[in-house]
This record gives C-alpha cells, structure tokens and sequence, in this order.
C-alpha cells in the first residue's frame, strides 16, 4: 500500500487512540482495585470493534494521494483538545469502560458544567469530521450511524448506573 498523508493521520490518531487505550487500562485497574465495579462489559467488544474499524476503513479507503482538507482537520485537532480536556477533567476516573465506585461523586467541572457526556459528543464529532477531511463521506456516514446506535445503548447503561448519584 502506497502511504499518503492521509494514512499518516490515521497512523497519528491510531497511536494517540492506543495509548489513551493504555491510561484507560491503568485507571480501570486502579478503580477495581478501590472497588469500582463494571457495569455494561457486554457491549465494549461493540465500540473496540467499532472505532478500530473505523480506522482501519480510513485507513485503507482513502487513497495516499487524495486531497486533504486542512480546515476539517484544524476541527479534528480543536476536538482532540477538547477530549483532552475531558480526560484531564475526569483524572483518574477517566477510563473507557464504564466503572462506578459506589459513592463517590460524580464529577461536575470542566465541560461536565455544561453539557452531559461530553466526551461521546466529542468523539461523535470526530468520527464524522476526520473522513471528510479526505472526502470519505462513506466512512464519515457509516461511523456516525453505527457510532450513534451503539453510544443509544450505552448512554443509557451510564445513565442508569449514576442515576442515584446525579
């Protein structure tokens, strides 16, 4: 396969995904070992498939010499930002799977003050603006379809989960 910029993005943003994958891991660990429990682990495989074919599509759909849209991926990277602060907001509550310490609070700073999972409207945003910075309305489509019926189930096992909390 002929390597363009595009697949040099997708590369940046798989690597940047694996090692949140690696903080995600840590801090699940942590919270078990305090006592958190999981709730939800049925449906993880869906979104680890799901993102990881997401970048995979990107990756072997959009061919190395297309175009790129540097204003979307000025976007893409104004997103990754803001999912940075979500992860700097969360610390060491942040983690990919849903782990709840009976008990501790819920956080309420950062974007947290003004919007609910802020985190999945982020990422739903990216997985839109990323492929159509190549012009992969296809991937950007599918992604977003699939990504939305997915976070449908999820959100609504978080909800239930910090519902006493709120």
């Amino acid at each position: 396969m002929d390597f363009g910029t595009p697949q040099i993005i997708v590369l940046l943003v798989a690597a940047q995904r694996l090692a949140e994958l690696g903080l995600a891991a840590h801090n699940t660990r942590r919270l078990l070992s305090q006592g958190g429990q999981e709730v939800g682990a049925r449906h993880y495989p869906l979104i680890v498939l799901l993102h990881g074919g997401w970048l995979v599509a990107l990756f072997v759909s959009v061919a190395a010499g297309t175009p790129v849209s540097w204003p979307l991926i000025g976007v893409f990277v104004a997103l990754q930002a803001a999912r940075l602060w979500v992860i700097a907001t969360l610390g060491r509550f942040w983690t990919t799977r849903i782990i709840t310490i009976p008990g501790a609070p819920l956080v309420r700073t950062g974007p947290y003050r003004w919007l609910r999972h802020p985190n999945y409207w982020i990422v739903s945003a990216e997985m839109a603006v990323l492929p159509l910075a190549f012009g992969a309305w296809t991937v950007a489509l599918a992604g977003s379809v699939l990504n939305a019926l997915v976070l449908r189930h999820r959100i609504r096992v978080e909800e239930a989960t910090f519902k006493e909390r709120r």
